[in-house]
This record gives C-alpha cells, sequence and structure tokens, in this order.
C-alpha cells in the first residue's frame, strides 16, 4: 500500500440512459434519497468501491438504484471540476446507452433513490450536482445528427 501527501479526489461513475418514447428522447433520472441533494432528480450513479472496475461500478450502481440490468453501456465521459460536488472534488466517470424505441424498460427506484422515472430531454427538472451539463454533453454524443 503506498501513502501519498497529496490529498487525492473521490471517484463516481454515473449512468446516461437515453431513449426515444414516442419520437421524444428522453432520459432516466433518480431521484435521491438522501443528501446532498435529497428530493432532486440526478442521473443514477454513486461511488466506485476499493478495488473495482469503473465498467463494474457503473452497472451496479445502475442496478441498485434501477433495478436495471444488462445495459450496453458504454464510457462517454469524465467530469472533475473542483466543486462540482459538496462532499469534495470528486471526478465522476460517465456511462451511457442509447436505447432501442421499443425496448420497455421500466425501472424501479431502491437503495438510495426514492423514484426512478423517464424525463423528455427538453422538460427536465432541476438536477442535482452538475448533471444538466453532464447530460448535454452526453447527449450530443448518443443522438445521432439529422
Amino acid at each position: 500500500m503506498h501513502t501519498y501527501k497529496y490529498p487525492r479526489p473521490m471517484v463516481t461513475v454515473d449512468i446516461f440512459l437515453l431513449q426515444k418514447q414516442k419520437g421524444v428522447p428522453h432520459v432516466l433520472l433518480i431521484q435521491r434519497k438522501r443528501d446532498p441533494f435529497a428530493g432532486n432528480w440526478a442521473l443514477p450513479g454513486g461511488f466506485v468501491d476499493k478495488d473495482e472496475a469503473l465498467d463494474i461500478a457503473a452497472a451496479r450502481e445502475l442496478e441498485e438504484e434501477t433495478g436495471l440490468t444488462d445495459m450496453p453501456l458504454q464510457q462517454l465521459i469524465a467530469a472533475g471540476e473542483p466543486g462540482r460536488d459538496p462532499r469534495g472534488h470528486t471526478i465522476s466517470i460517465v456511462y451511457g446507452a442509447l436505447l432501442p424505441d421499443t425496448a420497455k424498460i421500466r425501472p424501479r427506484a431502491a437503495d438510495d433513490a426514492s423514484d426512478a422515472s423517464w424525463f423528455p430531454l427538453n422538460k427536465l427538472p432541476s438536477l442535482a450536482f452538475d448533471h444538466t451539463d453532464l447530460i448535454g454533453k452526453c447527449q450530443n454524443l448518443l443522438i445521432p445528427k439529422s
């Protein structure tokens, strides 16, 4: 084990699931049960456990908070601006997937989520952390340009 005199940031994963419903792009959000931002909506996600691979952490957090499994997640972006999380300097790796329009995906809130629901991208509620910015960056990667 190494000991460093320099503080290190925390690492989280967030999950951006996008699906068109009746032709309108929707994103899956969870309502946070705990502070910070209790009661606010956010992307599903959480802290990476010690010795846990990032993709495993993303799949685990998605399942814990929404009950969804076997999603075709791919790594999209990293966010690490100081101040994005009131608990301290946190780097988040965002995973995402563009799901088929025909898939009937019904999330169920669990763990530290009190609700889980699909929201149209053009009618998002006020979001926790910097998740509005994360969604903007991720949607540009997953929505095909027409």
